[in-house]
């Protein structure tokens, strides 16, 4: 048995910045990373498998090079059981690791619902293997239909590169709410990315729920509960994630309100010396405390940098989830973080919203140029801002990272209008047309009239 002070399972968005935050705090730490495949894919690449990069192989987090720059020890094995007692761990080859601390990044498993049909051939949910996604690639390159269930980012992500994969390829999204992307958008940025979907030929079957995958060894037809029928050579389920706890709990750890693993707010689970972050571990509302079901590499990461620095010293605390999202359809950004407007009903608080649209170069002939629209959501009561909406440019995808620090920040409509905002004509808007600037200015507008 060799004997390590740390060991952190998992090598993807979780596992490495923990692994890495571990070696930069405590340097004279020996460190253990362990993961149960060979390729690690990068989670947010995978649907560009299909249409952009054409190659599970080029879509994958480069571990080996990690490791070796970090100075980590590297083990390629599933864990099998977790003896906390002897503070061990034992791999499905047999070999036995001893820690002094060690860090779950297990990540999520794709949801598979309980679905008449649902066990076919040709049924594929979205698991990060880069083996398991070149046969829904191959599987891709002898169809002629394809049915992807779910509206959400991977949906929409997947339909659109199946379709660039071969533009002849009939491709439909079948999403139960009547809009796609509904629980990130409000409806009018929803509207622009099914239009924008439509417009490329990808069919969407909205308010519709599927209730059988019809065929004999594989499918080849999706019933809906309305009474249609979709012809499918392949289905992709792109519905979302469930913790994946499985050694958490063989081991005897307890789960929290979103069946993630339960940790406090330094990621420490309900053992002292086993810590947990990324999917596998469960989450709370930054701005309410309440359960989130939220699985973002930008969350994962977070709460890695918490866990790595906090091992042997309480350092970082775990403010909750804001939720930062960001996606390309028909060749403009959508981005959001925080609330939407639709979304504050639930938190019940009133808000003031505003809106600012314009080109993203200064003159608009400038090269690069495109419009992006801005909203930005406050809170009436406090006029901190609480969500904001981007859409256009994709230079929406560096914003919303902004947006989602001052959310963090609990910045108000008057700083946000106010702050120093550094800009060029090559690169960003005129500072007299800031969209940032202005949506807040515009919110403030409103609130000064109340």
């Amino acid at each position: 048995m060799k004997q390590y002070d740390i060991i952190v399972v998992g090598s993807s968005a979780a596992g490495i910045p923990a692994a890495t935050t571990a070696r930069k705090y405590y340097p004279e730490k020996s460190i253990l990373l362990v993961r149960d495949v060979e390729f690690v894919p990068i989670p947010c690449g995978i649907p560009y498998i299909y249409g952009t990069v054409n190659d599970p192989m080029k879509n994958l987090i480069p571990v080996t090079k990690i490791a070796e720059g970090n100075k980590l020890d590297m083990e390629v094995a599933l864990v099998e059981s977790i003896d906390r007692e002897n503070k061990t761990i034992t791999t499905n080859t047999g070999n036995v690791f001893g820690y002094d601390r060690l860090v779950l990044a297990t990540g999520s498993k794709p949801i598979v619902p309980n679905l008449k049909g649902v066990d076919k051939g040709h049924v594929y949910p979205i698991k990060k293997n880069a083996i398991y996604l070149k046969e829904i690639q191959d599987q891709l390159d002898q169809s002629k239909s394809v049915v992807v269930i779910g509206g959400g980012f991977i949906g929409a992500e997947m339909a659109e590169e199946c379709k660039k994969h071969n533009p002849e390829l009939d491709v439909t999204i079948v999403e139960m709410q009547d809009h796609i992307l509904k629980l990130v958008y409000d409806e009018e940025f929803c509207v622009l990315a099914e239009e924008a979907l439509v417009n490329q030929g990808i069919h969407l079957a909205l308010n519709e729920q599927v209730i059988e995958l019809a065929g004999t060894d594989v499918v080849n037809t999706v019933k809906l509960a309305s009474g249609k029928e979709l012809k499918a050579d392949m289905v992709i389920l792109g519905i979302g994630a469930v913790p994946n706890t499985d050694l958490a709990l063989s081991a005897g750890l307890e789960l929290g309100a979103t069946k993630g693993i339960k940790v406090d707010k330094y990621q420490r689970t309900t053992d002292k010396n086993i810590f947990a972050c990324g999917d596998c571990a469960d989450k709370f509302s930054f701005f309410n405390g309440k359960p989130s079901y939220l699985k973002l590499a930008s969350i994962a990461t977070m709460e890695a940098r918490i866990a790595g620095i906090n091992l042997f010293k309480t350092r970082r605390l775990n403010q909750g989830v804001v939720g930062c999202f960001s996606t390309a359809i028909g060749g403009k950004a959508f981005a959001a973080a925080g609330i939407t407007e639709a979304g504050a009903k639930d938190h019940c608080c009133e808000v003031v919203v505003g809106t600012a649209a314009g080109i993203n170069r200064h003159p608009g002939l400038m090269p690069g140029g495109d419009d992006l629209k801005v909203k930005l959501i406050f809170e009436k009561a406090t006029q901190k801002i609480i969500g904001g909406e981007l859409y256009g440019a994709y230079s929406a995808g560096e914003l919303i990272n902004a947006i989602s620090a001052f959310i963090s920040k609990g910045m108000t409509a008057e700083e946000i209008a106010t702050f120093q905002a550094g800009t060029h004509p090559a690169l960003t808007a005129s500072p007299i047309a800031y969209q940032l600037v202005n949506a807040a200015e515009m919110a403030e507008v409103k609130l000064y009239r109340d």
